[in-house]
């Protein structure tokens, strides 16, 4: 492999390990006991390997926004990718780099000394200046940012395996499926990957790799490199969570846990090392989200909202959003999440068949399908109305929404066998 390729594949790894795939696995141990391997396997299969796939997929049928538009249509392709684009870069992971590096490096080593506004500013200051550049974004993430956040969880990681917190016990959850699919979906890499796609195929433009044969090697060797470095730390991690379940009980809250975690491990030093790689982890996604807003945004308006504009319109509303508070920004995520992540899924994973499907008429009816299914499941997430759902067929799996995606992409499908023959007619 080139050394391109693994710069590209290193920045996807550090663009997709960032606020949530740090805290998410270790709470998803301590929750599975026993069973943290059934939970890491699903946790992976929506987190590493729709994403990864995803983004060569993506890249395969045209790029991130014309891969959507071909299948579903542009205007419901505008509509779904401006959503996961506002999810990601504005409203949730972004903010959330942020507050999480606030509560896991700041106040772990200072506690009230520095409050998160002064911090806030401090952290997308500096994520402002290495990303107002857009050809540098890649460079940036891949070679400098990524090798030491691998060091210093591979550390952790280590550490825990060599001494382990304490003995695996029974699952404190009773759904450790749905934990793991639900972890996954807060990671928010899948809907990460519109974004990621562009940055990625502007980089390789820029580097000289203009034969679209040479970017899709370049980018199925990268997702490869992302996607076993993504799981071989999720394992890792999720273990350790796993070995806490019987020692700390399950009060702490997720960042809390990691920071425990490292505490008891490594001491002191080991919470500083910590703080360390939560900024990087939180830095190079908080880098790639923002860059790959901005550059969505300059190409969905064709140029009247410019790259460096967009940039500061996702850092000023960083700094706003993060100062809500970590906890407040997962609650509030998850209803959100609940209706934009299945119809997304969907439709990529429905790509990755594009030259068996005909008809646009099946991604059109599959992802209606899974919004009107996913519809009272965020309801009843957020206000516990229609209760209903518990009744929904693989509900206590977390895909209550997958029959009614699979029922509309049929449904989609007769129409659009109907209309060919009209034609034909």
């Amino acid at each position: 492999m080139t050394k391109e390729t693994w710069v590209t594949g290193l920045a996807l790894f550090a663009m997709f390990f960032g606020a949530g795939n740090l805290i998410f696995p270790p709470y998803l141990g301590m929750e599975s006991g026993s069973l943290w391997p059934v939970g890491l396997a699903f946790f992976v299969l929506i987190d590493v390997v729709v994403a990864c796939v995803g983004i060569y997929a993506l890249n395969a049928a045209g790029g991130g926004e014309v891969a959507f538009q071909r299948t579903i249509g542009k205007i419901p392709a505008n509509i779904l990718n401006t959503a996961a684009i506002v999810c990601t870069g504005i409203l949730i992971a972004m903010p959330r780099t942020a507050a999480t590096t606030y509560e896991m490096g700041i106040m772990p080593l200072f506690g009230d000394g520095i409050s998160l506004l002064p911090f806030s500013i401090g952290f997308f200051a500096l994520v402002l200046v290495l990303t107002i550049t857009e050809s540098r974004v890649v460079e940036i993430i891949g070679k400098v940012l990524t090798p030491l956040l691998v060091l210093g969880v591979g550390a952790l990681i280590v550490c825990g395996i060599a001494n382990p917190l304490g003995p695996i016990g029974e699952p404190h959850s009773s759904m450790v499926v749905q934990e793991g699919i639900a972890a996954g979906y807060q990671a928010m890499d899948v809907i990460c990957i519109i974004g990621y796609s562009i940055v990625l195929q502007n980089a390789l433009k820029g580097d000289g790799f203009k034969a679209r044969g040479q970017q899709l090697r370049i980018l199925a060797f990268a997702s490869l490199i992302a996607g076993v470095l993504l799981t071989l730390i999720y394992g890792g991690l999720t273990y350790l969570g796993a070995t806490t379940g019987q020692t700390f009980g399950t009060n702490l809250s997720q960042a809390a846990l990691i920071v425990a975690i490292t505490e008891q491990l490594m001491g002191s030093a080991g919470v500083i090392i910590l703080g360390l790689v939560v900024l990087l982890a939180c830095l190079t996604t908080a880098i790639g989200l923002i860059s790959a807003t901005a550059e969505y945004f300059r190409q969905l308006t064709h140029d009247r909202v410019g790259y460096r504009f967009g940039v500061v319109c996702c850092v000023i509303a960083g700094v706003l959003i993060c100062n809500l508070e970590l906890d407040n920004i997962i609650r509030w995520a998850s209803p959100v999440l609940t209706i934009v992540c299945p119809p997304f899924m969907t439709t990529v994973v429905l790509i990755l068949f594009a030259r068996f499907i005909p008809s646009k008429r099946l991604y059109q009816g599959a992802a209606l399908g899974a919004v009107l299914a996913s519809l009272p499941l965020s309801l009843y997430d957020a206000f516990g109305i229609c209760a209903f759902v518990e009744a929904m067929p693989l509900y206590s799996y977390g895909f209550a929404w997958l029959p009614y995606a699979i029922c509309g992409g049929i449904i989609g499908w007769l129409v659009g066998r109907i209309e060919s023959r009209g034609l034909s007619s």
